[in-house]
């Protein structure tokens, strides 16, 4: 009897507890935000449900229970946006939060300008070894996807997608050789380019100022641009030129279009240099006409009047030929000194001179060094640290080069604002910020990025959108989600469908607003108050959780996608 009793009170207290225990139809339920779908349409209010890491149910959801309850009143619910041009590899090696980006609404970066962090080789790899800085990592993968498995297991706020570049292909078969492939050699660039897109690159990336992406004639591009395109892949450039050549390399990249009848995408759309800023009309025409002809291009820019790289686009490319080691040493020859002096202050067609299209030293300021025993000039002009030194800005740009073992980081002042709001308004372009994804704190503090890598979101929202009506919220948004999972080829990213993954952010539009400077880059946006990432919340009411579920995104030639 005793027993009985006992099973009869223990049997109560689980039925008790099970009628106690909440139950909830999803994980996730956003109320009553204004819904931007990612189509560019009209906004419209709902209630979105989440359930795992898909969007379950757009509409009226009444009475039913979610896990985690959102009242989105008044705030916009968007897609996650989609960071097209990300410079965010090494900075989520060190921290895997992409704290900058997240805060703005961005769930997803994806690498590929040109050198990308696969596929390496033996002597690439101890390359990349000792040419580390601040951030310290082993290279612990081969190919490109085994990177991006390596950033997602050890965990990631963002998901994270990657083309191959074409200089990094270039350099696991040629080095740093000033001279064409031989037709086994370019074959291998090809079997390469192959590989990674049946691995999941979503296409071919280029950086054709830099060495050795300058060497590359257009025969070889199209060469690797026609693999890409066998697996529905993009092309995209950073043109030969954005400057005194910018037509004839807009020419080069619709020929290479027209040729493999793949897409062709510009990365950061800009024309360099004032006497340079008129010819963006022309662009514009030419890739208009293109588009009605039936050529598929598109680009992106981001939202500033300054770019930012090294001190190598300041310097021919004959100097540089071999590597930084060759560079460098060549650079403490007097007669090579002179000579490089010379060319970096003649205006040419030859080669990009970013140096001269900034117009002065007084518009370069320098904001990333190796050598810790330079960190102190972080955030001086160019011109500031020639009158220290008592040398012209010409020597002192190569003494820094030398004395840092790196190429310095460095932003140009070479864009107007007129063409900025003329690119924002045009709907084959969409946006990416060109830039790691950081945090105020740690290594990080150690060098001056560009504002972009805080605020280029951001400041197309509030600057262009909210302050001076440029484009409607719902068309910025569609250029941040849907058109480049369109471009890219992504399924069930881009747009709050039911069925999609839940990539979403919850932002206000009368507040998102970006704060970092050039002078103080390293403050965060605000106006972002919600973000998931694969259903998984990882910034809540404008903090972030420290979840980090990101996944890797791949194109349209994964093998096994099917």
């Amino acid at each position: 009897m005793r027993t009985i009793l006992i099973i009869c009170i223990v049997t109560l207290i689980v039925l008790l507890s099970y009628s106690c225990t909440p139950h909830y139809d999803f994980d996730v339920i956003i109320r009553g935000g204004t819904v931007y779908d990612g189509g560019g349409g009209e906004p419209f209010v709902a209630d979105i449900a989440v359930l795992g890491d898909t969007i379950h149910t757009i509409g009226s959801l009444g009475d039913v229970r979610g896990r985690i309850e959102i009242d989105a009143a008044g705030l916009a619910v968007a897609p996650g946006f989609i960071n097209i041009l990300s410079w965010a590899a090494n900075p989520l090696i060190e921290d895997g939060r992409s704290q900058s980006n997240i805060r703005q609404g961005v769930t997803l970066e994806v690498f590929g300008e040109g050198f990308t962090m696969g596929p390496l080789n033996e002597t690439m790899k101890k390359e990349m070894k000792e040419r580390q800085g601040s951030i310290q990592f082993d290279v612990e993968w081969t190919t490109l996807d085994e990177f991006l498995v390596y950033l997602t297991t050890r965990g990631v706020s963002p998901n994270v997608a990657s083309l191959v570049g074409a200089s990094t292909v270039r350099i696991y078969v040629l080095g740093y050789e000033n001279r064409r492939p031989e037709p086994d050699e370019l074959e291998h660039m090809r079997r390469l380019v192959r590989e990674a897109m049946e691995e999941g690159a979503p296409g071919v990336g280029t950086a054709l100022i830099y060495t050795p992406g300058v060497y590359a004639d257009t025969d070889e591009l199209i060469a690797l641009a026609e693999v890409a395109a066998e697996y529905g892949g993009i092309f995209t450039s950073h043109i030969r030129s954005e400057g005194n050549r910018f037509v004839e390399s807009i020419e080069e990249l619709l020929t290479i279009a027209r040729e493999t009848g793949g897409h062709a995408h510009i990365y950061h759309l800009k024309a360099a240099g004032e006497d340079n800023w008129h010819k963006l009309d022309t662009v514009i025409e030419m890739v208009e006409n293109a588009r009605e002809e039936g050529v598929s291009i598109t680009a992106d820019m981001y939202t500033y009047t300054a770019g930012a790289t090294g001190l190598d686009a300041a310097m021919p490319p004959w100097v540089q030929e071999g590597g930084y080691d060759m560079w460098a040493e060549r650079l403490k020859d007097p007669e090579v000194r002179e000579q490089v002096k010379k060319e970096m202050i003649t205006p040419t067609d030859e080669w990009e001179n970013l140096y001269l299209a900034s117009g002065s030293p007084d518009n370069v300021i320098l904001i990333g060094f190796r050598n810790p025993d330079l960190q102190h000039l972080t955030g001086k002009t160019l011109a500031e640290i020639a009158e220290m030194r008592g040398l012209s800005p010409e020597e002192t740009a190569m003494d820094l080069v030398i004395e840092d073992g790196s190429r310095v980081g460095v932003v140009y002042f070479i864009m107007s604002e007129e063409n900025i709001r003329k690119k924002v308004a045009l709907p084959w372009v969409t946006y990416g910020s060109d830039a790691g994804s950081m945090a105020p704190e740690g290594v990080f503090l150690e060098s001056n990025p560009h504002p972009r890598a805080y605020g280029n979101f951001a400041r197309l929202l509030g600057k262009y959108v909210r302050e001076e009506e440029i484009i409607p919220l719902g068309e910025a948004i569609r250029k941040l989600t849907s058109f480049p999972a369109d471009i890219l080829s992504i399924d069930r990213r881009g747009m709050l469908t039911e069925g999609y993954y839940a990539d979403i952010v919850i932002l206000n539009p009368e507040t998102i607003q970006d704060h970092a400077t050039f002078e103080e880059p390293h403050q965060y946006a605000t106006g972002v108050y919600h973000v998931f990432v694969n259903g998984e919340q990882v910034l809540r009411d404008g903090e972030h959780t420290g979840a980090m579920p990101g996944r890797v995104v791949r194109g349209p030639g994964w093998r096994g996608r099917n």
